[in-house]
């Protein structure tokens, strides 16, 4: 059974800051500087809702978080010094995994759309999502 993020549900939202480390030869963000915002995204996320992850590992016997898929839509660039905003909201729960939809902002433009699918794994086997984390997933506790 997949569940739906409740409409209204606030996403989560982290501020970022483009470096020179971020950037290739030509100024603008390097395409792949955006996985890596993205993930901060979507580990302040967890971090939000049930605290460090190192925690959440240890306390559910090894539990991890491994992308499984991603598709990114480059819309725009970034630049070095831009202010962005790395937006992330639960779109479907499953049994093992979740469905998330971020983008990438600067203000309100849309640089990047990204479609995240994140499997929970326990010793390289895939297990259920805990249900407190489903829990606060779907109550939209961002």
């Amino acid at each position: 059974m997949s569940e739906a993020n409740p409409a209204g549900t606030e996403p989560h939202r982290l501020a970022v800051r483009v470096y020179y480390e971020d950037t290739d030869f030509s100024g603008f963000v390097y395409h792949a500087s955006y996985l890596r915002f993205l993930e901060r995204g979507r580990t302040e996320l967890l971090r939000g809702l049930a605290g460090d992850q190192s925690e959440l590992h240890r306390e559910a016997s090894g539990l991890v978080f491994v992308v499984r898929r991603m598709t990114l839509d480059f819309i725009r660039p970034a630049r070095m010094d831009d202010q962005l905003t790395i937006v992330t909201r639960t779109q479907q729960l499953r049994g093992a995994s979740m469905q998330l939809a971020q983008e990438v902002r600067r203000g309100d433009e849309l640089l990047v759309a990204a479609e995240v699918t994140v499997a929970c794994v326990r010793d390289g086997r895939a297990i259920r999502l805990p249900e407190v984390l489903r829990r606060l997933l779907t109550q939209g506790e961002t």
